[in-house]
């Protein structure tokens, strides 16, 4: 399904704003941006700013919005189920969060894995009602910590690839 999801993005838009709305969705976020990018024959800079770009433009709106809209989805009940398996989802993975604050929230972000990247950082601020002043800040380098380990490590990949197949 995915992969149908990106062809499609793929024959609609350009490449760069393919990789600036796969960095943005709450699942792949940067994680895939960056291999993405990779893959289009991207450089290494171009990779991690387009997907820095993408995933750091939902900070704002997310945190700004995030109360009212999950207020008004959650009187239906497939949005209510969702947010609440979210919300819990993302309490039961801030253990950092709860304990250090704003610089907790910028290393759970920074942590490349389902369920830690800005969208879930937002909620984290959300729930434990970390301020827009260093909830932003946090949230953001956060992402830039993401995407320096996410790409080292596509970086990595490349690297121990080509020397196995030889190219």
């Amino acid at each position: 399904m995915i992969t149908q999801i990106i062809e499609f993005l793929k024959q609609t838009f350009s490449q760069e704003m393919v990789v600036l709305i796969v960095s943005a969705l709450p699942i792949s976020e940067l994680r895939g941006g960056i291999p993405l990018a990779l893959s289009f024959g991207f450089s290494y800079a171009k990779a991690f700013w387009l997907s820095i770009l993408g995933n750091s433009a939902i900070i704002i709106p997310a945190l700004f919005l995030l109360d009212s809209i999950s207020k008004f989805l959650m009187r239906w009940k497939i949005f209510n189920r969702f947010f609440t398996w979210f919300f819990a989802r993302t309490r039961k993975h801030s253990d950092s969060v709860e304990k250090y604050g704003a610089i907790g929230l910028a290393i759970f972000v920074a942590i490349p894995l389902p369920m830690t990247g800005a969208w879930s950082g937002c909620v984290a601020a959300y729930l434990f009602g970390i301020k827009f002043r260093y909830a932003l800040p946090s949230v953001f380098l956060g992402v830039v910590v993401a995407g320096i380990i996410v790409l080292l490590t596509c970086v990595g990949f490349i690297g121990i690839f080509s020397k196995f197949v030889g190219v």
